[in-house]
């Protein structure tokens, strides 16, 4: 189905609502805190920790995706959107293990480190909340 024959059947998935809403707030904050913290770091001291502030962009990408996606709506932008939570999921899973069994690896702390300690675990637990509302959006 084109996204005109889905507006015009009015079958739009809509993504914002309930708790849509808060994810896309907190999705949104996200964005603009890995934006702004990856783009200083990478900008004044990338050579301090350029693993740690490249994965910092990297999840800032995909949270802005997120964003993106949860705000469009629809079916293939939920689709789209719970393909990368679940990346999202296994990129905190393995950074965060990865920065607890190798700290050395990692001279300063990625969004992801030890599951988004640094931002009150949201980087462990968002990506969860989005894989239960992306598939309870679709059974509704």
């Amino acid at each position: 189905m084109t996204e005109t024959q889905e507006r015009a059947a009015g079958a739009k998935t809509r993504l914002v609502t309930g708790p849509g809403m808060l994810l896309v707030w907190l999705y949104g904050v996200m964005s603009v805190g890995a934006v702004s913290r990856s783009i200083y770091q990478i900008a004044t001291e990338f050579d301090r920790a350029p693993l740690a502030y490249t994965l910092s962009a990297v999840a800032a990408v995909v949270y802005a995706f997120i964003t993106y996606t949860l705000v469009r709506g629809g079916e293939k932008a939920r689709r789209a959107a719970l393909v990368c939570c679940a990346a999202e999921l296994a990129g905190v899973l393995v950074v965060g293990t990865w920065t607890l069994v190798e700290p050395s690896a990692f001279p300063d702390a990625t969004v992801w480190s030890d599951y988004g300690y640094g931002y009150v675990f949201i980087p462990v637990l968002l990506p969860l909340t989005g894989i239960w509302w992306l598939r309870r959006s679709k059974a509704a």
